[in-house]
This record gives C-alpha cells, sequence and structure tokens, in this order.
C-alpha cells in the first residue's frame, strides 16, 4: 500500500519513535499522545481494519496482544490500569486505514470516554 502512512512507517520510510519491533509486528509512541502512555501497535503486512481479520491473518492479531501484555508490564502500568483501543471505520474514529491498536495508560480515565 504504497499510500499507507503505517505502512511507510513500517519501511522506514517516515521516521517514527519504534518502542518494539520483530519480524510481524511494529510499535511505535504516538505523535499526538492523549496520555503518558501511547502506544500504536500495527501488524507489518496491511490490513485495513478489524473488517478484514480472517483465518488467514488472526494470528498476526494475537500476536500484538501477547505484546502489548509483556509491554505493560515493561512500562509498569498493568497493575494501574491502561486502555486498548482499535477504531474501525470513519465513523469509529479510524483515521488511517491500517488497523492498529493504541495502548494508552498512565493516567486516570473516564467512562463514558471524553
Amino acid at each position: 500500500m504504497s499510500e499507507c502512512v503505517f505502512c511507510k512507517i513500517v519501511n522506514k520510510e517516515i521516521p517514527s519513535e519504534i518502542v518494539y519491533e520483530d519480524d510481524k509486528i511494529i510499535a511505535f509512541k504516538d505523535i499526538n499522545p492523549i496520555a503518558p502512555v501511547h502506544v500504536l501497535f500495527i501488524p507489518k503486512n496491511h490490513i485495513a481494519s478489524l473488517n478484514d481479520i480472517d483465518n488467514e491473518n488472526a494470528d498476526v492479531i494475537s500476536h500484538i496482544f501477547i505484546k502489548i501484555r509483556e509491554m505493560v508490564k515493561e512500562l509498569g502500568i498493568s497493575d494501574e490500569g491502561y486502555r486498548v483501543v482499535s477504531n474501525c471505520g470513519a465513523l469509529g474514529g479510524q483515521t488511517v486505514d491500517h488497523i492498529h491498536f493504541h495502548l494508552i495508560g498512565g493516567r486516570q480515565f473516564q467512562w463514558p470516554p471524553g
């Protein structure tokens, strides 16, 4: 996906502050953080949204959640609480058409979100 900003980050065409990377995924700090901890986790292979998860790519989504669990422990927020958010579609707030999961923490959140 030559126009996808996240694919460009994966391909190192756009700089980012990478906090984790392996052969399947990359995690980097959000450029507009809403909390002291705000990291985006994305698969290296382009998957547009949650609507595009299937039996062929579900393993990478599972892998992302395992790495999120490891990251929250490493960052020291596993006991105090955090959120993992994935926006889907324009009305859901998705601004980049490449599935991504926001790990946000380090502050008090409210419910409903606001």
